[in-house]
């Protein structure tokens, strides 16, 4: 058998050869079992047989490594003259900022621009992204870097050498493909729509004899805007342009704020008013017809937001620009219809729908609320209700909405919704339009696409970046907004009798039973509701007080006093984690004596202090109370000189700091 050094001799040989000696050292073993005196000879044979073997092996990896030798030396030979003569401007660094080496294009490319500052922060940025992938390594390099008024693409590989990366940099002009793509994305076309705001008020408000001229100044001024930046416009209706030019302008557009919306203001007119543009424009489609369908979608949102405002549809998000002018002091059925349209546009869009009310919520954001969810059901999204904390005030209706099977999985609380919400979920924010006093105000911060319906007076601390607000201030209630909004939706909506219900108790209760702030809508929205079968005596049930709430509330207006003859004034003395209801309901209690036109209740809630206020005559107590918010510290009168802390509160709806 062969010895230790016979092993080491193997290795060295290759496999090929290695089967041969085996052969033969098995044929030599044969030929001495059949002849025990051949032994002798067939060892010496079969040792010369090895030392040739490893002779002739050990020659021909010699020249073998030779050859190697040579053809290195040539391929370094070639690779080095590829570095040097690279077409491409070339480097090789450290993310230190040392630059090891420069290609012969290199120094010519940058001869006359200075790269230094911008390389090294592009060698910083590289070195950042190396430590921060070090478990998951890519091992290559992909930027791009603006020198100049040239574009380069960067690309290349890096090493580690001992402390630091070594990279490897070619630079790729990418200028004239960036032009070129910029060029054919300026060219492509953007397709608006113009619309006058007031069109039908001045038809009405306008004499006969100048009306025509100021059609004709319109126009004109409309036409001239559109020269500006070689738009065509086409008047297809009365009130209505379109406008088509290409994308390259748009950003001139945005930078000027669109400055057509204050032009057309500047139009004198006999009648004393102003008139005022929607826009929307959208080069998002694979065709202009498609253009032109996001173009309207998008006039929907900025006529839903009370017009006089430009709304562009640029990658999936709305921008907004003016929407400066007052909002006019009416309600149309046209504008419900209009917000009904773009809601359920969105609702379409979206990947889920959030619906949430105020803190401490009412009958009427819930049933508001309620309404949206059906909407949204209707057109097969998938939406939930946020319920963080019902409260006492709901605890009769909120177990009898749970005992819906459909309701089970819908009212979810603040964990559920901040784990469900994406960038892609559609808010809507229902009988509040304040950043503070939503049910769930981190919900605020994880989506861009909010909508605000509400009816209270607009407050500085309201929901800016709103893609879609109905704030009707003229409005009952939430719920009687939510009921247009489901009577004009473009598919049927069939409200099941516990969302009908609740819709019409939040009416009810913001109106004081049809006697407060009720106009001829309020009851067409009532109507409505009726006929989906609204049982009133179980709506009555849920505002009934139990007797200890009622003996609070008797003891409560006992202890008023009455300021300037008109004003009742009391306070809740008791620390109840139900004050806000207690001071709302005998707030309401004092109005119905006679006399009292406004009515505030002060209460104690934990280490809080909140403030009920009520009017059914000319005060505005919702003014008062605002003022003293910002205030921080009031006296209300001489007998009841007491200090409170930045108490918030709203017309109609109590509200905790």
């Amino acid at each position: 058998m062969p010895s230790n050094n016979s092993k080491k001799i193997f290795e060295v040989i290759i496999s090929r050869t290695k089967i041969y000696l085996i052969l033969i050292a098995i044929l030599l073993g044969f030929i001495c079992i059949l002849n025990i005196d051949y032994m002798v000879p067939a060892i010496l044979i079969y040792i010369l047989i090895l030392i040739y073997t490893y002779w002739s092996n050990k020659k021909r990896r010699t020249e073998l490594s030779e050859h190697l030798q040579d053809l290195t030396i040539h391929v370094d030979k070639v690779a080095k003259n590829t570095l040097i003569n690279s077409p491409f401007p070339l480097i090789i660094a450290e993310t230190n900022g040392n630059i090891i080496w420069k290609s012969t294009k290199f120094t010519t490319e940058f001869a006359n621009t200075d790269i230094t500052v911008a390389l090294n922060d592009l060698l910083k940025e590289i070195k950042l992204e190396i430590e921060n992938n070090e478990e998951n390594p890519e091992k290559s390099v992909h930027k791009e870097l603006e020198v100049g008024n040239k574009i380069y693409e960067i690309l290349g590989k890096y090493t580690k050498s001992k402390d630091e990366y070594m990279l490897t940099l070619y630079f790729l002009d990418e200028t004239k493909n960036v032009e070129l793509s910029q060029k054919y994305e300026g060219s492509q076309i953007c397709v608006g729509v113009i619309m006058i705001d007031n069109f039908e008020e001045l038809s009405q408000r306008v004499k006969d004899e100048e009306k025509p001229g100021l059609l004709a100044q319109i126009e004109k001024t409309i036409y001239d805007w559109a020269s500006t930046f070689e738009g065509l416009v086409v008047k297809s209706e009365r009130d209505t342009f379109v406008c088509i030019f290409e994308n390259k302008y748009l950003p001139e557009l945005e930078e000027k704020k669109f400055n057509i919306l204050d032009t057309i203001k500047e139009i004198e007119l006999s009648s004393k008013m102003q008139i005022t543009l929607s826009i929307a424009i959208s080069n998002e489609g694979e065709s202009n017809y498609e253009k032109y369908k996001g173009a309207q979608a998008g006039l929907d949102i900025a006529l839903g937001r009370g017009g006089d405002q430009t709304v562009v549809r640029t990658n999936g998000k709305y921008q907004f620009f003016g929407g400066r002018a007052q909002e006019l002091e009416k309600r149309t059925k046209v504008k419900a219809r209009i917000v009904s349209h773009a809601l359920e546009e969105l609702m379409k869009e979206s990947k889920n729908i959030m619906i949430m009310g105020h803190t401490n919520p009412d009958i009427d954001s819930v049933g508001a609320s309620m309404g949206l969810y059906r909407l949204a059901q209707t057109l097969g999204a998938e939406s939930y209700v946020v319920l963080n904390n019902p409260g006492v005030t709901l605890e009769n209706f909120v177990e009898t909405v749970k005992q819906e099977k459909e309701y089970e999985e819908v009212l979810i609380n603040k964990a559920e919704a901040l784990s469900k919400i994406t960038s892609d979920t559609l808010l809507i924010i229902a009988d509040t339009h304040k950043q503070n006093y939503v049910e769930v105000p981190e919900l605020l911060e994880e989506t861009s696409k909010i909508v605000v319906i509400d009816h209270h007076r607009k407050s500085p601390d309201y929901i800016e970046d709103a893609i879609l607000t109905f704030h009707e201030v003229y409005a009952s209630s939430a719920s009687e907004l939510v009921t247009e909004i489901l009577e004009y939706a473009q598919k049927e909506v069939e409200l099941t009798t516990i969302e009908a219900e609740a819709l019409y108790a939040g009416i009810m209760m913001d109106t004081k039973n049809f006697t407060f702030k009720t106009g001829v809508r309020t009851f067409e929205a009532a109507a409505y509701l009726r006929k989906c079968g609204v049982d009133i005596i179980k709506v009555k049930k849920w505002f009934q007080s139990d007797l200890k709430t009622y003996n609070k509330i008797s003891k409560i207006v006992e202890n008023a006093e009455i300021i300037n003859d008109t004003i009742g004034i009391s306070i809740y003395e008791e620390n109840d984690k139900d004050a806000n209801l207690v001071c709302a309901k005998a707030a309401d209690e004092l109005l119905t004596i006679s006399d009292i036109t406004a009515s505030f209740v002060i209460g104690k809630l934990g280490d809080k202090v909140c403030i009920s206020g009520r009017s059914i005559g000319d005060i505005n107590v919702q003014v008062i109370l605002e003022k003293l918010r910002r205030r921080r510290t009031y006296y209300f009168s001489r007998s009841t000189s007491r200090r409170y802390d930045n108490g918030r509160s709203k017309a109609r709806i109590n509200e905790q700091n």
